[in-house]
C-alpha cells in the first residue's frame, strides 16, 4: 500500500515535471507497485508494476520513465495521459498521487523573492493552479493575459528557462493554455483548460504492431526555439472577409478603404474558400468584364498559429500574405510579408549591438592579457578546448572581468561589481535574443547595449 506524504517535510520541483520515481522517494508508491490501466469502451484492462527505480513496467518487460508513454505502449497505439489512466489497486490515479506529492511540496516550500520586490509562496501560486483546475473541469475555465499569468511566477517575459519551468508546472496539475502562452502576443488571453479526452485509436487494436512507442509525451517535451507566428498581432487579431456573394465593389471598397492587398473569402470562421487580390481582380476583371467576384478567387496559404515565422517565408515570398488559424482552428488573423519583416527588423539593432559588445570585450582581453593566463581562468582543466580569444564566450568575458587580479591588471577606473553586473545584464538580454524570446526587449534594454559599448569604448582608448 503506499504511504503518506505528510511523513516527508518538503519536496523541491525546481520547476520540473513530477515523476513515478518522485512518488517512490516520497512513499506515495511502493516498488512492485500494481497498476492497472482499463478502457471499458474497447472492454480491455492493461496490467503494469512500479519497478525499484520508479519506471513503469508493462507485462511483456518493457520499461517506460513516463506513464503517457507506458499506456501507449500498453494499448500499442493511439495517446495518452498515463497519469488519469494508471489506477492502484484501491483505485486512486497516478493523477491523484500527483496532487498529494505537490500539495506537501508547496506547503514545506519557502517564500520566493521576485525581481520587481513582491515575494509570492509556491504555495499561493499552487492553490491558483489547482483552482484553475477546478474551474477547468467544471466547464468554466479561467481566463488571464499571458502577462498576468508569468505575474504567477513573479516575471515578465518569456525567457526559455521560465516557460519550460511554467509549461511543467501546468502539466502538473493536468492544465494547458489555449491558445498556447508561448505561441501569442504577451498581452494576448489565453484559457487554462484541462486536456481533451484521450484520442481514440483510429486503427484496430488487434491490427497494431506491438512495438514500443517513442511518442513523446508532455514529460518529455523538449524547449523549442524560434518565433511563432502568433507572436506577431497580426496573426491573431482579426481579418475583415467577404462571402462568396459579395460583388466586385464591395471587395474593391473593402480594400481601398483599408489599404488591404488582399481579402479572404470565407463562407464561414472556418470555411475558407480562397481571396481575392489587386492582382487577381485586375486579371479576371480583363479577361472577362462580366466575371463576378467567385471567378477571381485565388488559392489562399493558410498556417498554424503555432508554427515557426521562418516556415512560412517560402509561403510569404510566394503569396505575400498567408491567413493564420487560431487553436480552434478559426481563421483569427493574416500575417503579411511585411509583418514578418518588422518582426526580424525589430531584432536587428540590439542583435548587431550584442555583436560589437561582444567583439570590443573580446579585443580589451586580447590586448591585455596572455591567451595561457585567460585558458588558467576559465578553462583550467581544459574541458572546454580553448586554444585562443576567438573561443570565448560572453560568459568569458565576465569570468575574467570578475577576477580581482584581471582587474587589477586591466587598470579601468571603473567599479568591478557595478560594471560586470551591467554586463551579466546585457549577457541575459544576449540569450533571450538568441533563443528568439518572442516577447519585446524592456524599453531600456537597447540603451544598457549602447552606453556599454560607449564605455568600453572610451576605457580601451584611454588605456592605449
Amino acid at each position: 500500500m503506499t504511504g503518506s506524504a505528510s511523513t516527508r517535510t518538503t519536496y523541491q520541483l525546481d520547476g520540473r515535471r513530477v515523476t513515478v520515481a518522485d512518488l517512490l522517494q516520497a512513499g506515495l508508491l511502493q516498488e512492485g507497485e500494481p497498476l492497472t490501466f482499463e478502457r471499458p469502451r474497447v472492454g480491455k484492462t492493461y496490467s503494469a508494476l512500479v519497478t525499484d527505480r520508479g519506471w513503469i513496467q508493462l507485462v511483456d518487460g518493457r520499461e517506460f520513465r513516463s506513464p503517457s508513454r507506458a499506456a501507449a505502449a500498453a494499448v500499442s497505439t493511439g495517446t495518452f495521459d498515463g497519469w488519469h489512466a494508471w489506477a492502484l489497486s484501491d483505485g486512486q490515479t497516478l493523477d491523484q498521487l500527483r496532487q498529494r506529492f505537490l500539495d506537501a511540496a508547496a506547503e514545506g516550500s519557502a517564500q520566493e523573492p521576485q525581481d520587481d520586490g513582491v515575494t509570492t509562496t509556491v504555495r499561493t501560486r499552487h492553490q491558483r493552479l489547482k483552482n484553475a483546475r477546478e474551474q477547468a473541469e467544471a466547464g468554466n475555465p479561467e481566463s488571464l493575459t499571458v502577462s498576468d499569468l508569468l505575474g504567477w511566477w513573479g516575471v515578465q517575459r518569456r525567457g526559455s528557462s521560465i516557460t519550460q519551468q511554467i509549461r511543467a508546472e501546468l502539466d502538473n496539475h493536468s492544465l494547458l493554455t489555449s491558445p498556447a502562452f508561448d505561441k501569442v502576443p504577451i498581452d494576448a488571453t489565453v484559457h487554462l483548460v484541462v486536456p481533451p479526452s484521450d484520442d481514440v485509436p483510429t486503427i484496430d487494436e488487434s491490427d497494431a504492431v506491438a512495438s514500443v512507442v517513442d511518442t513523446a509525451g508532455p514529460e518529455d517535451e523538449r524547449p523549442e526555439v524560434g518565433l511563432p507566428v502568433g507572436s506577431l498581432h497580426s496573426a491573431l487579431a482579426g481579418v475583415d472577409s467577404l462571402p462568396p456573394s459579395a460583388t466586385f465593389e464591395q471587395a474593391i471598397t473593402l480594400m481601398a478603404i483599408n489599404d488591404y492587398s488582399q481579402i479572404p473569402i470565407l463562407e464561414g470562421p472556418r470555411k475558407l474558400r480562397g481571396a481575392v487580390t489587386w492582382k487577381s481582380i485586375a486579371k479576371t476583371r480583363h479577361v472577362s468584364p462580366d466575371a463576378k467576384l467567385p471567378d477571381a478567387v485565388v488559392d489562399a496559404p493558410v498556417v498554424s498559429y503555432s508554427l515557426d515565422l521562418i516556415d512560412i517565408l517560402p509561403l510569404l515570398e510566394e503569396s505575400e500574405f498567408v491567413l493564420v488559424k487560431d487553436e480552434t482552428n478559426k481563421i483569427a488573423g493574416i500575417v503579411t510579408a511585411s509583418d514578418v519583416a518588422g518582426a526580424y527588423g525589430s531584432m536587428a539593432t540590439p542583435f548587431f549591438l550584442v555583436g560589437e559588445l561582444d567583439q570590443r570585450l573580446r579585443q580589451v582581453i586580447a590586448d591585455s592579457f596572455e591567451v595561457k593566463q585567460v585558458i588558467e581562468w576559465c578553462d583550467a582543466d581544459n574541458s572546454r578546448g580553448i586554444t585562443c580569444f576567438d573561443d570565448l564566450s560572453f560568459g568569458d568575458y565576465l569570468w575574467v572581468l570578475r577576477n580581482p587580479k584581471a582587474w587589477e591588471l586591466l587598470g579601468w577606473p571603473l567599479d568591478r561589481k557595478i560594471f560586470t553586473d551591467r554586463l551579466d545584464e546585457i549577457r541575459e538580454i544576449r540569450n533571450d535574443l538568441m533563443h528568439f524570446n518572442p516577447d519585446p526587449l524592456l524599453d531600456d534594454a537597447v540603451q544598457k547595449i549602447r552606453y556599454a559599448i560607449n564605455l568600453v569604448r572610451e576605457c580601451a582608448d584611454s588605456a592605449r
